[in-house]
């Protein structure tokens, strides 16, 4: 007679037995089905890495032009010195094409004695946007703005 446990025991040798399968293959469906996801989510890294470079170019240079602004003695001549800065140096900062970049002053809103400084930035030129099918990417236009007091007799 035989107990529970050896029925058990021969019927899972049985088992294991008939369950000799060739695995030598696996790896490679492992790696057919992880890669495609493991390649999207690098390049989705690589892609908003290159965008928000971009954008903080952007935020510096808006910050400086409004610091280059200081020294104005009315609104035309800290205008004009703020312009000339952003064309004198739009193209020194990285990712960034200097015929794409576009600047505006205004006063600001909070107080007079405030100047609003926005940089705005085309950045359709850079190798990101070919991946927009293959993930969602902001928007081509960067904007950025500084606010800074306004320098020179007032």
């Amino acid at each position: 007679m035989s107990t529970p446990a050896k029925r058990f025991s021969s019927a899972w040798t049985a088992c294991t037995r008939a369950r000799k399968f060739d695995d030598s293959g696996a790896s490679a469906v492992e790696f057919a089905v992880v890669f495609p996801l493991f390649l999207v989510i690098t390049l989705a890294i690589l892609a908003y890495g290159i965008y928000f470079g971009a954008a903080h170019s952007v935020q510096q240079l808006a910050a400086n032009a409004a610091r280059s602004s200081i020294p104005g003695l009315n609104e035309a001549e800290r205008t004009q010195l703020t312009k000339n800065f952003v064309s004198a140096n739009a193209g020194s900062y990285p990712l960034l094409i200097a015929s794409k970049v576009s600047v505006t002053t205004a006063p600001g809103n909070a107080t007079p004695d405030d100047m609003v400084v926005t940089v705005k930035y085309d950045s359709s030129s850079l190798p990101i946007w070919g991946f927009k099918n293959f993930f969602p990417l902001p928007s081509p236009i960067i904007e950025r703005v500084a606010v800074i007091r306004r320098g020179g007799p007032q």
